[in-house]
């Protein structure tokens, strides 16, 4: 079971911002929300900030936790645990995916999202009251 951190980055409007993985990852062109593997010694908040800077070029702030899933893909298998975040500083450059968005939440069900991230996504909608 690998561990993962990901990032639901709000904006002041409450939009989401989504990335698409690139076609060199894993489930290429898949959406997903940013984050990455916790390093051995690593909180998975760390790890979050860590990621966050080194895949999208921003400073975020944490403002809450949310449940951890697990998901088992034929090769291996993950636990995502899922920050809600903000950006604090700088402008998002892509480093590894092929592109984001911010996205209304209404929209987010829509998206093609890589299978860990859609339990992720429907819990964070569920508890926004969307349906």
């Amino acid at each position: 079971m690998i561990d993962v951190c990901c990032a639901i980055i709000i904006d002041e409007a409450g939009k989401v911002l989504v990335a698409q993985r690139s076609t060199r990852m894993l489930l290429p062109l898949k959406m997903e929300f940013p984050g990455g593997k916790i390093e051995l010694g690593e909180s998975a908040e760390d790890c979050l900030i860590r990621e966050i800077k080194e895949e999208l070029n921003v400073d975020i702030q944490i403002l809450s936790g949310r449940a951890a899933h697990q998901h088992i893909y034929p090769e291996f298998s993950i636990r995502l645990i899922p920050f809600v975040c903000r950006i604090i500083a700088g402008d998002v450059v892509l480093k590894e995916h092929a592109s984001y968005s911010w996205m209304e939440t209404s929209a987010l069900r829509g998206c093609d999202w890589a299978a860990a991230d859609i339990p992720i996504v429907n819990d964070y909608l569920d508890s926004l009251g969307i349906n």
